[in-house]
């Protein structure tokens, strides 16, 4: 009998490829697309994607879609409080498992799993510390399609955000920068691939800059900044 399953849906490459992998197994029958949002922006936390984008790729992909409603700058306490409640209604509803598309940060996995654990339900990992540059190759190869949305200014120029990602796109990456972005160097919405009935047609909006208080106490900087392409649905 299958595991039913919820999978943690970013919108990205990495959430792409996960998925695709985890429909492929017959241990996992995932039910249920499960999304942070920023209630007051109607975007999604961290991507900056309209929530229309969202639900239209959700629809493409034929997986009933949920939300986590996030106010505007929640604190970490404020954060796990409302995942907390979703988890325990998921829960509720008969889920055992629930998959990420997380690749090879130990902490962040840490933190899923012993939040999940609490609650009973048992966490997958279907990319988990697979090499990042056979993970890009395989998604290109597979014929999924992704546009860059977000980039953190530490680490990439302007130029980035707003391009597709390709090979020219990964040969221009620099050295420090993870193929995937598994660092949060860059996040993408991905637009068309074998997971999606028909690609998601849109335009490209305005280019934006905004800067974040630090997450940490102990960081060197105060804030940090971030290029956002702002994508808008072709209805």
């Amino acid at each position: 009998m299958s595991h039913k399953t919820y999978f943690n849906w970013s919108t990205g490459k990495d959430s792409a490829l996960a998925l695709f992998h985890l429909l492929r197994d017959s241990k996992y029958d995932v039910q249920q697309l499960l999304t942070s949002v920023n209630s007051e922006y109607d975007r999604i936390s961290m991507h900056g994607l309209r929530r229309s984008l969202l639900e239209i790729q959700a629809k493409s992909i034929g997986i009933p879609l949920s939300t986590i409603e996030l106010p505007k700058e929640p604190t970490m306490e404020k954060y796990n409080s409302i995942l907390s409640i979703k988890m325990t209604e998921l829960k509720y509803d008969g889920f055992t498992h629930t998959a990420f598309g997380d690749i090879f940060l130990e902490d962040l996995r840490n933190y899923r799993e012993d939040n999940l654990k609490a609650i009973g339900i048992e966490s997958v990992f279907p990319l988990w510390k697979r090499n990042t540059t056979d993970l890009m190759t395989e998604f290109l190869e597979l014929g999924f399609k992704t546009i860059v949305v977000c980039i953190n200014e530490d680490v990439l120029d302007k130029s980035f955000v707003g391009r597709i990602i390709d090979q020219f796109f990964l040969d221009d990456l620099p050295a420090n920068v993870d193929p995937c972005g598994e660092n949060g160097e860059f996040h993408t919405f991905c637009f068309d691939g074998p997971i999606f009935s028909k690609p998601i047609d849109f335009e490209i909006g305005e280019i934006v800059y905004k800067t974040y208080p630090s997450p940490k106490k102990d960081s060197p900087k105060d804030k940090y900044g971030f290029w956002f392409c702002d994508l808008i649905p072709k209805i």
